[in-house]
């Protein structure tokens, strides 16, 4: 039996998710989905953030240079007054996102999905965070906007980037907010039979 940990596969493009793996100790490749979100739908904000993960996660799952390895999946969506907010489409949206979001809470939904191509098997869960904005003046939100940054991100704010001084705190983990959960991720694993230190570079 080989050394050498399983090989896992982040079904997202996201810089972000990337680097939370790799801070945690694992080597994930990265294959991007192509999954038009767009097309998909589910009731509530969480249940689209885990469908939204079930679907890159198998799209990526069933490819050919995916065999044998664990895939990952992830999608988060910020959820404001029920309604599942996304990336922003441009500088205006994201303009007026961030007019109706300080001083209030929103909740991110990250939607988490492995599969284990060796198996077959796989599971999904959401990983919930409140966030709680603070109250950027007219002149901060616009040179945040500015910088191009809320455009690429879930909800139009991170809280590894410019946004993060815009953030008055969290109840949860911050780790999802970013973009994925390391101790959801940690369960879902256990639940297909696999450590996630067995999954760390050696």
């Amino acid at each position: 039996m080989s050394d050498q940990p399983r090989r896992l596969v982040l079904a997202s493009q996201s810089p972000a998710r990337l680097g939370l793996l790799r801070q945690a100790g694992l080597a994930p490749e990265v294959i991007v989905s192509g999954v038009d979100e767009d097309a998909v739908s589910a009731p509530t904000p969480a249940d689209l953030a885990r469908a939204l993960a079930e679907a890159k996660a198998s799209v990526v799952a069933a490819r050919p240079d995916a065999k044998g390895a664990l895939v990952v999946g992830c999608d988060s969506v910020l959820e404001l007054d029920g309604q599942a907010l996304g990336k922003p489409a441009d500088a205006e949206e994201a303009t007026a996102r961030w007019k109706s979001m300080r001083g209030r809470a929103g909740v991110l939904q990250t939607g988490h999905c492995v599969y284990d191509t060796a198996t077959g098997r796989h599971t999904s869960a959401t990983a919930s965070t409140v966030v709680r904005f603070g109250t950027p003046s007219d002149a901060e939100i616009a040179a945040y906007v500015a910088t191009g940054e809320p455009l690429r991100v879930a909800g139009a704010f991170t809280l590894d980037g410019r946004s993060a001084p815009f953030v008055d705190g969290i109840d949860g983990d911050h780790g999802n907010v970013i973009g994925l959960s390391l101790p959801l991720l940690r369960r879902l694993l256990a639940e297909l039979d696999v450590a996630i230190t067995d999954l760390w570079q050696r």
